[in-house]
C-alpha cells in the first residue's frame, strides 16, 4: 500500500497486528535483530536504559528522562501503549514524534519490514522507534519493555542498564502463572555483567531476580536495600514530598508507589553515571522529578466533584490505586467508573474497588481488546456488586456525573484504553484544548 499521509502510516503499522494471547510460537528475538543489523544496528548507536515490571515502567521512564532533558542530555523515549495519538509512543527530546516523521520513516523502512516473514506491529515500531533515536543522536534512550522481556522487541538493545519495576500477576497466558515464572520473563533483559536495579518485589519475583544476576555474574541494585526514604503528605494534590539519603524532592505525580518509581529511577541513573561517566547533577534531577508528566496515572480532571482517572489494571495496581485514595483524597469509597481488557485480571481488580463503591459503572473502551460491559456486569454480580452498565467511557461519565455531588469523588480505572476515552469525553464536555488524537485506525 502507498505511505502517502500519517494515517496511512498507522494504517500499515496495524496492518501487521496479529496479536493472539494463547500464541507465543512466533516470538523471536532474531528476527527483530535481523532486521535491526539490516537497518544499520540503529539500537546500538546511543546508550540506553532497558525498564521491564508489570507495573510502573511507564512512569519510571518518563521520570527518568525528565530528568536527563533536564540535565541538558538529548533524550529518546519509548514507551506502550499510548493515550490518545501513536506519536505519544516515541518522543525526541520530551516532544512527540511529528505526523511528518512518521510518514518519512514508515516509507523508508517500508522495504525492510516487508523482507521480514512474521514480522509484528510491535517489532515494527520499535525498529522506527530505534531509527528516529539513531538519526536525532539522542545522548540517550529510555526504552519501556512493551510485554514480558525476554522476547521483547526492545530486548534486542544491549541497555547500559537493566530496570525492573514492580512484578505483580498480569499477562499471565503469556509470561507465566507464579510470580517466580513472570520475574524470570522480565530478568530476560539482564546481560552477563549487566548493573541491574530492581524495584522493591514480592519474595518470590526476588529470589528469581537474584538467580539470574548469580548466573550471569550481574550486579544487582535493590532500592529498598541500599535507598532509605520517607514520604510527605499529599497536601494540596499538586505533589508529594519525598526525602532520600538526606535529599528532598518534589514529585508532581500522586501515590506512594510513584515515590518508589521515582527512587527507581534515581538509583537507574546513577547506575548510568557510574557505566558512563555521564553527570546528572542534583538539581537536573529535582527539577526533573518535578516537572514531569504522565496523564492517566491519578490525573485529576476535576476537583468539584473529583474526577480521577488512573491505568490501574491488575489486582497489585488496584491496591496501590486504593491506597492512594485513601491517604491522597481521606477517600474509604467513591463512584467507579470501570472497564478492563478481557485478557487482563478482572476478578482481582474488582475484588478491590467493589468494597469501596458508593456506585459503580461498567462499560468497555473503545478497543478490541475491551471487555463486554455485560461480562463485567457478570462478574461483578459473582463476587456480590450491583453494578450499572454504560456503553462507552463518554455515556458512563455522564451516568456518574448525573448526580454527583460537589463534594463527590468518581475514579476512573482498570484499563488505559478506558482512561484515554473519558479523559477525551471530559475535555470535549469542558470545552478543554484536546491532545493529539489518532484517527480510527484499530491499534495493538
Amino acid at each position: 500500500m502507498p505511505i502517502n499521509t500519517y494515517t496511512d502510516a498507522l494504517t500499515y503499522f496495524y496492518s501487521y497486528a496479529h496479536f493472539n494471547p494463547a500464541d507465543t510460537s512466533n516470538w523471536s528475538l532474531d528476527r527483530m535483530r535481523g532486521l535491526l543489523a539490516r537497518l544499520g544496528d540503529p539500537e546500538k548507536k546511543f546508550p540506553s536504559i532497558l525498564i521491564a515490571g508489570t507495573k510502573g515502567k511507564g512512569s519510571t521512564a518518563a521520570i527518568t528522562e525528565s530528568i536527563f532533558r533536564a540535565a541538558g542530555y538529548k533524550t529518546g523515549l519509548y514507551t506502550s501503549p499510548h493515550l490518545h495519538s501513536f506519536r505519544e509512543r516515541i518522543r525526541i527530546n520530551g516532544e512527540l514524534i511529528a505526523e511528518e516523521h512518521v510518514v518519512d520513516l514508515a516509507r523508508r523502512l517500508k522495504p525492510f519490514f516487508e523482507e521480514t516473514p512474521g514480522l509484528t506491529a510491535f517489532e515494527l515500531i520499535t525498529a522506527v522507534a530505534f531509527t528516529a533515536f539513531a538519526e536525532a543522536g539522542v545522548d540517550v534512550a529510555v526504552v519501556e519493555v512493551g510485554l514480558g522481556g525476554r522476547l521483547d522487541a526492545t530486548n534486542a538493545l544491549d541497555p547500559t542498564i537493566a530496570v525492573i519495576t514492580s512484578i505483580s500477576y498480569d499477562h499471565m497466558q503469556i509470561l507465566g502463572n507464579t510470580l517466580g515464572l513472570i520475574a524470570r520473563e522480565k530478568a530476560g533483559i539482564i546481560r552477563p555483567g549487566a548493573l541491574v536495579v530492581s524495584a522493591p518485589q514480592y519474595r518470590e519475583a526476588m529470589q528469581v531476580i537474584e538467580e539470574v544476576c548469580t548466573e550471569k555474574a550481574a550486579r544487582l541494585v535493590v532500592v529498598n536495600h541500599h535507598w532509605n526514604w520517607n514520604i510527605g503528605q499529599c497536601t494540596n494534590l499538586d505533589g508529594q514530598p519525598f526525602t532520600v539519603d538526606g535529599h528532598t524532592y518534589w514529585l508532581s505525580l500522586l501515590g506512594e508507589h510513584q515515590v518508589v518509581n521515582a527512587i527507581t529511577a534515581l538509583a537507574a541513573l546513577d547506575g548510568f553515571e557510574e557505566r558512563t561517566g555521564l553527570s546528572v547533577p542534583e538539581e537536573a534531577r529535582k527539577q526533573g522529578i518535578a516537572s514531569v508528566q504522565w496523564p492517566g496515572r491519578l490525573e485529576i480532571l476535576s476537583r468539584r466533584p473529583f474526577l480521577v482517572l488512573d491505568s490501574a489494571m491488575n489486582g497489585d495496581s488496584a491496591d496501590k490505586l486504593a491506597r492512594a485514595l485513601k491517604k491522597c483524597f481521606g477517600r474509604e469509597t467513591a463512584t467507579f467508573i470501570f472497564g478492563a481488557s478481557a485478557d487482563h485480571p478482572i476478578y482481582d481488580m474488582l475484588h478491590v474497588f467493589l468494597p469501596m463503591s458508593e456506585r459503580m459503572i461498567v462499560t468497555a473502551a473503545h478497543h478490541p481488546r475491551a471487555a463486554r460491559p455485560e461480562a463485567l456486569v457478570q462478574t461483578a454480580t459473582e463476587l456480590g456488586g450491583n453494578v450499572a452498565a454504560a456503553p462507552d467511557g463518554a455515556a458512563a461519565l455522564e451516568m456518574a456525573l448525573e448526580n454527583a455531588a460537589p463534594d463527590d469523588l468518581i475514579c476512573v480505572a482498570g484499563s488505559l484504553f478506558l482512561v484515554a476515552d473519558v479523559r477525551e469525553a471530559w475535555m470535549k464536555k469542558m470545552h478543554l484544548p484536546l491532545p493529539p488524537i489518532d484517527p480510527m485506525v484499530v491499534s495493538t
